[in-house]
């Protein structure tokens, strides 16, 4: 296709379209600054692009005019972005077929933008049960008794709420994570101090699991092993951020509670029998495909992924320890994820993302800062510290080989 100077800022505004799109749905900076090269690469712009997890700088130039004559470049400021495995895959369709020729530059450009619309109301009501799902069997996989179970998931769904109330509130939006840990902490602290004991500690981080940073620390190590520096410090600094305002949420729940004159009580139970903790995996990742917002025909993959990615894990870790469970199942989703990108011609995301988020360590290091706090004693969190950080390297070092052992031809 001859490309012409009037076409050259329509090109560049599917590609800025796209970049932002890819960063709204939570890609990690290297998978989204190859996508976007090679996207204007077919197109046949030059293309240097310098993402991190609050906006993009894009520039761009014609090849083949004389160097600085056609020099153009996009800056955008974006929120952090946030795993929507439905338009993602989108997304990568309509880019396909951009770059293939079925599809026009002004036709991509306007489907691109067409995916802006904001959540239904469906949309919205299966958002809020998934937050009350995903507490609840988190609490089921973890064997809590059932009021811990019951207690997670009336939280979750409580939060779900706030999560839905926030929208359009930028305070209390800005304090979202610190809003959401009080009410968890508060509904755990009145069940325990009215209706019966709970493992109180892992009832909250259960109601929060869904808050909790484990994906960003990963994707933040991840990026920092590929040299993309700026946006791991940046992610690394805003997950740390996120467990702080968890922890202080949770902590003014347990001081006001001491201020009414409530005393929870607190137990360590975990009664639950085997049926229970496989129902609790198979409806953890049916939540996690809706929190996702997967479409309905790739649930069974999503959900496949999630099982498989908890089952390698648990298996290799009563053979052989849990950093090698983790590394080999982190090995494991990632090829997975590359062979589906290869074969089926679709973001790996959707068997990468869930296959690895049972794996992240963000119950472990909100449940070590917790602690930290709660007891006020820094060598009671070196432990979890060490915990969190074998974990990480297990993760990124199975991401890596992972790559290495069935490279992908699709960046996302």
């Amino acid at each position: 296709m001859a490309r012409t100077e009037a076409d050259y800022a329509a090109r560049i505004a599917f590609v800025v379209e796209l970049a932002g799109h890819l960063h709204a749905y939570g890609t990690t900076a290297q998978r989204l600054e190859g996508a976007v090269m090679a996207v204007a690469t077919e197109l046949g712009l030059d293309c240097e692009p310098m993402s991190n997890p609050t906006g993009m700088t894009l520039s761009f130039s014609d090849p083949r005019r004389p160097p600085g004559e056609t020099d153009t470049t996009r800056v955008i400021r974006m929120p952090p972005g946030d795993t929507d495995l439905a338009k993602l895959c989108e997304a990568d369709r309509i880019a396909e077929e951009v770059m293939a020729g079925r599809l026009g530059i002004a036709e991509g450009h306007a489907a691109l933008r067409a995916l802006e619309k904001p959540p239904t109301r469906r949309g919205n009501v299966a958002m809020v049960l998934g937050f009350g799902l995903a507490a609840g069997a988190i609490g089921g996989l973890l064997r809590l008794p059932w009021l811990d179970i019951a207690t997670a998931a009336s939280s979750g769904l409580l939060i779900g709420l706030l999560e839905l109330a926030s929208r359009g509130r930028p305070q209390m939006r800005e304090a979202g994570e610190a809003l959401a840990a009080l009410a968890a902490g508060f509904v755990a602290i009145l069940v325990a101090g009215y209706v019966g004991p709970l493992n109180l500690n892992t009832v909250i981080i259960a109601s929060l699991i869904v808050f909790v940073p484990g994906m960003t620390l990963t994707n933040a190590v991840n990026e920092l092993t590929s040299q993309h520096l700026v946006s791991g410090t940046a992610r690394f600094a805003g997950a740390l951020a996120t467990l702080m305002k968890l922890t202080v949420g949770s902590a003014l729940a347990l001081a006001l509670a001491q201020l009414a004159g409530i005393e929870p009580q607190v137990r360590a139970s975990r009664p639950q029998p085997d049926v229970v903790e496989w129902a609790a995996l198979v409806l953890a990742a049916f939540s996690f495909a809706v929190l996702f917002r997967a479409r309905g025909r790739d649930y069974p993959v999503v959900m496949l992924a999630a099982i498989g990615g908890y089952l390698v894990s648990r298996i290799g870790g009563e053979l052989w320890g849990s950093p090698a469970g983790i590394f080999l199942s982190a090995l494991l989703v990632t090829a997975a994820g590359n062979a589906y990108a290869r074969w089926w011609k679709r973001p790996g995301a959707v068997v990468r993302v869930p296959g690895i988020l049972m794996l992240v360590p963000g119950s472990a290091s909100l449940r070590g800062v917790m602690t930290v706090v709660q007891q006020q004693d820094a060598a009671v969190g070196q432990s979890a510290a060490l915990g969190v950080l074998n974990i990480l390297l297990a993760l990124v070092a199975g991401l890596l080989f992972g790559n290495l052992l069935l490279p992908t031809r699709r960046n996302l």
